[in-house]
């Protein structure tokens, strides 16, 4: 177990992921309305426009093609079709029993969203930056390997115990093994690295980690994955033969 102090510099409520869709993914949808020669069309205009021809379907034929293209090799046609309808009511990127669509259900829900005016339900994500400070050097080297899980548990720790994180995942959090981290913490990247402390930038859904708003600066422990520890240990003992 490694100690830190844990501080909350910034909390913002999203609802779109930063860059979640790119000009090629427009130009990609457009070919499959059988738009001719999206590449023709200018860079500032292809969302528009992608969303304007999105409203010429139904929602439901819409949402299908919009699932078929970001899960095309995860879900069968029957299955985006079934997906589609629940689209129209269900906010997959909570529901789905399936963690590591969620992320991909937030995407087209927030272009459908914004393309239909609100026939689909409203995307809501979090967006914060924390700083995390170890006690001793060392104790950095535990986010040099799957970083998602020791930094959830230590996110977890502000947290009220009631939050849905502690009551879905406590033995994830309790224990080394959380593979479920990597798709509850959706974008995650470093904004600036000292010698003992290190700012992460993070994106998840508000269904998870809405609740570190509250988060003041505190004290907590984490640990590594198992997978990582084993990786770090074997690093150290190489290093000393």
């Amino acid at each position: 177990m490694h100690k830190f102090t844990i501080e909350r510099l910034t909390f913002a409520t999203l609802s779109e992921l930063p860059d979640s869709w790119q000009n090629q993914d427009y130009k990609e949808l457009l070919l499959k309305m059988n738009y001719d020669n999206p590449e023709e069309i200018e860079p500032a205009e292809l969302k528009a426009m992608c969303q304007m021809s999105l409203t010429d379907l139904e929602p439901t034929e819409a949402a299908q093609l919009v699932l078929s293209y970001l899960f095309a090799d995860e879900l069968n046609a029957g299955q985006i079709e079934n997906l589609a309808h629940q689209m129209l009511t269900e906010k997959l990127w909570e529901e789905n029993p399936e963690l590591a669509q969620h992320k991909g259900f937030f995407k087209a829900t927030q272009l459908l969203y914004e393309a239909y005016n609100g026939k689909f339900p409203r995307t809501e994500a979090v967006q914060f930056q924390v700083r995390i400070t170890a006690e001793d050097e060392e104790g950095l080297a535990i986010f040099n390997s799957q970083p998602e899980a020791p930094l959830l548990r230590l996110l977890a720790a502000g947290m009220p115990n009631n939050t849905l994180l502690k009551r879905l995942f406590s033995e994830q959090l309790a224990g080394t093994s959380f593979s479920e981290a990597q798709d509850i913490i959706w974008q995650l990247s470093t904004v600036e690295k000292g010698k003992n402390d290190i700012v992460f930038d993070i994106v998840s859904s508000a269904y998870w980690l809405d609740d570190f708003k509250y988060a003041d600066t505190y004290e907590a422990a984490t640990q590594a994955e198992e997978a990582a520890a084993d990786a770090e240990s074997e690093g150290s003992a190489d290093t000393q033969h």
